[in-house]
């Protein structure tokens, strides 16, 4: 069944590359509309899933991740049609050059082919990898988790519907149902049909795929983000952001995990956080001196300094200077999103130019680390490698380069 599912998909990628822009952009309306005309069929899929997940365990954070409602396919929707509203960028020439013997040499953006996606309880990650791989003309194969195996295919049972309404073949999107680890393991070995796998969830399942696929892979990342709270910060807006970043939603990979302050202003500042976190039932890991202003802390270990929570809780130290927040930063981050709030231009150029990571914001939560917040509609993921694309990955990231050269009978010499 995965060979079938795989040939399907290659069959329909030559369909899919010279698919006219506005008939792309017609159907990714048409999915839109229909999912939230279905959406009460899509959230009792979801329920269902919500169901199994509280039974299994799961918790807080992922079944938050794992959730649906109303606002969430609205979401879903609107991200579909930003993308319907959005440049296509296949087909783009750019870099055209003519060399001294005539040629005209440049380069056209073209599709990737068939994108894989292995991922797990995202359910609006069905959506938006399907809204990007179609709209820059490539086949998509999905291979969700069992946490979220109800939702998911009631999401792409609406899609596959609406692409048929529209006369564009189904097969764009593929969806591998089985969900056991034996078969996600023939899926990585795929690459005589998958041109890149691209693996979306926790630590384990990046890791699993990056060290096991035969297909070339593009490693989205887990968060382990820090905030800085240097000495000449606005510690009202160190406050809200602090608070915004690890509650927001916490089971996300952009929320804060990590907390840094600079001695100077502790005082000032931590007791006053502690209480406010203290509100949102967030559990403080601190190192010693957080655990001497603050009763209910817990003492951080090694672990807690790199560890991605997702959940309620956060690692706080008490450093020296920026030059030991960011130390201390390029040592435990996973290279996701980092922020300082800070006063001083100098402090933060130096943040931005020595902290190593996709994403590094001044005075903003590292919440906006969002394909739909930076403009493009909807995210294939966060890159944290640095190749082929790093940070949120839109429309440009799933496309391509080829030389196309214009000559008029020169031969080589």
């Amino acid at each position: 069944m995965l060979h079938i599912i795989g040939q399907r998909a290659k069959q329909a990628e030559p369909v899919m590359r010279t698919l006219h822009t506005e008939v792309k952009n017609q159907a990714l309306r048409q999915v839109a509309e229909d999912l939230v005309k279905r959406q009460e069929e899509i959230l009792a899929a979801n329920a269902l899933d919500m169901e199994a997940g509280k039974k299994a365990g799961m918790s807080e954070g992922l079944l938050d991740r794992l959730a649906l409602n109303p606002d969430r396919i609205a979401g879903m929707a609107e991200g579909l049609c930003q993308l319907a509203d959005l440049d296509d960028p296949i087909g783009e020439v750019s870099v055209m050059k003519e060399r001294p013997n005539g040629l005209l040499i440049g380069q056209k953006r073209v599709p990737l082919g068939v994108v894989g996606i292995i991922y797990e309880a995202r359910p609006n990650v069905t959506a938006d990898a399907f809204g990007l791989c179609f709209k820059t003309g490539n086949a998509v194969i999905l291979k969700g988790g069992s946490d979220a195996i109800h939702s998911n295919l009631a999401i792409v049972g609406c899609i596959r519907d609406s692409l048929s309404k529209c006369q564009v073949t189904p097969d764009a999107i593929q969806f591998i149902e089985n969900t056991s680890r034996e078969v996600t393991a023939q899926f990585m070995k795929m690459n005589q049909y998958v041109d890149v796998l691209i693996p979306r969830g926790g630590a384990g399942l990046i890791q699993a795929v990056v060290n096991n696929s035969s297909i070339p892979v593009i490693e989205t990342g887990t968060g382990n983000c820090h905030i800085y709270v240097d000495e000449s910060a606005d510690l009202k807006m160190a406050k809200s952001i602090v608070i915004n970043a690890k509650t927001q939603r916490v089971g996300v990979c952009n929320a804060c995990e990590s907390l840094l302050i600079h001695e100077n202003v502790k005082k000032d500042f931590l007791p006053a956080l502690a209480e406010a976190l203290k509100e949102k039932n967030v559990l403080i890991h601190g190192d010693s001196q957080v655990c001497e202003m603050v009763k209910e802390a817990a003492q951080a270990t090694e672990e807690d300094w790199g560890r991605e929570y997702l959940g309620y809780e956060i690692s706080i130290k008490i450093v020296n200077s920026l030059e030991e927040a960011i130390q201390h930063i390029n040592r435990y981050n996973t290279k996701h999103s980092e922020a300082i709030v800070t006063n001083r231009y100098d402090h933060a150029q130096q943040f931005l130019n020595e902290v190593d990571a996709a994403a590094v914001y001044v005075n903003a939560s590292t919440r906006f680390t969002d394909g739909f917040e930076f403009g493009f509609g909807a995210e294939i993921g966060i890159s944290t490698q640095k190749l082929h694309v790093r940070g949120p990955m839109g429309l440009q990231a799933l496309t391509t380069a080829k030389y196309i050269i214009y000559g008029n009978g020169q031969i080589r010499a």
